[in-house]
């Protein structure tokens, strides 16, 4: 090993000299506490270190211990249902040796080396398998079969394997050549898994959230920023992803949150039951936790250690969700260690290598066909919270993601203090995944899905433009046409667009019923737009004891939604086309 001594301390920069033969990246031992640190730079036979603890008390002259290898995060069975800090350690582990406080220099296993699985062989001796092969499969949770995969860097033939109860530190499988493989293997956590084949993304990826799935939908294996000033329900709108979207897996990363935000998330989280598989939903989570108190360090390593956890269950063939909140609070952590490092700054001090970091990252995500003879297709989606300063979109990180992402789900803090959420800007917001998931909503949801979208789109933008001129004159000073549109946008916003994601029905909407929906509101303007022809005055369409139904669409339970919704339908046009006719008021209707 590598042995040098420490000769500069900067916080979380540590400058050690003596270091010839160590390698970037490769993990150190820093102090007589073999705190954990990082190669970032050499320079000669000095390197630059950045340090995942606190260095508080190290001094100079103390040494420092390349451990030889890059930082790499333990795959294999057990990673379900964990809480690991940002490199890996279970929070469990260390409660456990430290009490409620991490300890510096705390070194642990991230999977339990007792406990014994039960493995079922895939191949049989005398096979040739290769890198992403099958070996095995373990029941890893009663939903989920976690499969056994040879490394991306092993292959041989097979010598011996064996079935039956093992840890992952045992052998079950030894090739031609004397190498063992076991239900575990490492990977460092900055290179990219490797695939055979990225598809093209033509399935969406569905949250049952309405204005992400109608509006701006991202595609299974794309990804999309959420940013959103201080209050406006960006780590909200995260975990209801989290809860409600159609993953196998999720990951979710909390880096360099508020300490309260994460309590929420790992108090919350153990209790929620599943709705995709009706057990619990860390059944099928992984949690990667580093508040805004820990070291700025691990904030950097965090984001990789939860893309590297998603690509390992991406290459079983398995639909990984990724939840990165917030991305901001790691590139704070990169340009507090490039400042301490003396690099020179970019915009706003951030390095200027912001946008290659951040592109480095959001590429990991993708459908890809993984390694193996199987030709298993998996899938990583990326979501990555961004918390601009003052809510300012023009700040670095922000525009940094929007060169990268596919889809920008811009929160509005004026929409969130109104109590509208999900507090997404309808005019600021976009995607680029639509025209490729077009025909699926089409083939899967209904042939009228993209007409009625655009005509939504088209109503929307005219209530919009329409707000301002009531801003002048108000709203009697409209024609009734216009004053339809209006009505139709409230009824929008507040009935389809705004969802209550701590609801029971409208928590999450399915497509059907959000397709329903929208297809409601929309003859409710046409038809209003038909009896303004016919004289029928504005006044007389907002009464209609149909439209009250109209408005609490959302609280139509699903088992009997088309049912109700159709019968909602008719109901409206009748009530409409007596409009207009000279018939008796629809007040005085309703008493007789």
């Amino acid at each position: 090993m590598v042995k040098g001594k420490i000769i500069k301390i900067s916080g979380p920069a540590v400058i050690a000299e003596g270091m010839t033969g160590a390698r970037m990246f490769d993990i150190v031992h820093v102090g007589k506490a073999a705190l954990i640190g990082e190669i970032i730079r050499l320079d000669g036979d000095t390197a630059f270190i950045q340090v995942y603890e606190d260095t508080s008390g190290l001094y100079l002259g103390e040494p420092v211990e390349s451990q030889g290898s890059p930082l790499t995060v333990e795959l294999g069975p057990g990673l379900l249902s964990s809480i690991y800090d940002g490199i890996q350690r279970p929070l469990e582990s260390i409660a456990s040796l430290t009490g409620d406080f991490i300890s510096r220099g705390i070194h642990t296993e991230a999977l339990d080396r007792k406990k014994k699985w039960t493995f079922t062989p895939s191949v049989k001796a005398g096979e040739s398998v290769g890198p992403g092969d099958v070996l095995g499969t373990v029941q890893e949770t009663e939903h989920l079969l976690h499969r056994i995969l040879v490394p991306p860097d092993t292959k041989g033939k097979i010598k011996e394997i064996r079935a039956g109860n093992f840890t992952i530190t045992e052998t079950v499988a030894t090739l031609e050549g004397g190498k063992t493989l076991n239900l575990a293997h490492r990977w460092p956590v900055k290179l990219a898994r490797p695939y055979q084949q990225k598809l093209e993304p033509k399935e969406p990826f569905i949250t049952g959230q309405r204005i992400f799935d109608c509006l701006f939908p991202i595609a299974m294996g794309g990804n999309a920023s959420i940013p959103g000033g201080f209050g406006s329900g960006k780590t909200v709108a995260e975990q209801t992803l989290a809860k409600f979207a159609n993953a196998d897996v999720i990951v979710y990363v909390g880096c360099g949150e508020r300490g309260n935000e994460m309590t929420e998330v790992l108090t919350e989280f153990p209790h929620l039951d599943d709705p995709k598989t009706g057990g619990a939903l860390m059944n099928r989570t992984i949690l990667v936790v580093n508040t805004s108190n820990m070291p700025v360090a691990a904030r950097e390593a965090s984001i990789y250690t939860g893309i590297t956890l998603a690509e390992y269950y991406r290459d079983m063939g398995y639909d990984v969700a990724l939840m990165a909140d917030s991305t901001s609070r790691w590139a704070e952590a990169l340009r507090e260690i490039s400042s301490r490092l003396e690099e020179m700054p970019g915009e706003e001090g951030f390095p200027t290598y912001l946008g290659t970091r951040l592109a480095n990252f959001y590429e990991r995500s993708g459908r890809v066909v993984a390694q193996g003879k199987e030709g298993r297709v998996g899938s990583v989606t990326v979501v990555g919270a961004v918390s601009p300063p003052g809510g300012d979109f023009s700040e670095p990180v922000t525009q940094s993601s929007q060169r990268i992402i596919g889809a920008l789900w811009a929160l509005d803090s004026n929409l969130a203090y109104r109590r509208h959420f999900p507090s997404v800007n309808w005019n600021r917001s976009y995607t680029l995944y639509y025209g490729l998931l077009k025909k699926w909503y089409e083939e899967n949801v209904s042939p009228n899905w993209t007409k009625n979208r655009e005509r939504m789109f088209e109503l929307i933008q005219k209530d919009t433009q329409l707000q301002e001129i009531v801003q002048l004159v108000g709203p009697d000073a409209l024609q009734d046409e216009e004053r339809l549109i209006l009505e139709f946008g409230r009824m929008i916003r507040e009935g389809f667009l705004q969802q209550n994601a701590f609801s029971p029905i409208d928590g999450s909407c399915p497509l059907k019923k959000q397709h329903l929906m929208l297809e409601t509101l929309l003859k409710f303007y046409t038809f209003g737009e038909a009896a303004i022809q016919r004289g029928a005055h504005i006044d007389e369409i907002t009464e209609l004891p149909a439209k009250e139904e109209v408005d609490r669409l959302k609280e139509i339970p699903v088992d009997d939604m088309e049912k109700k919704i159709r019968l909602i339908q008719d109901t409206l046009e009748k009530e409409m086309s007596a409009l207009g006719k000279g018939e008796i008021p629809v007040k005085d209707a309703q008493s007789s």
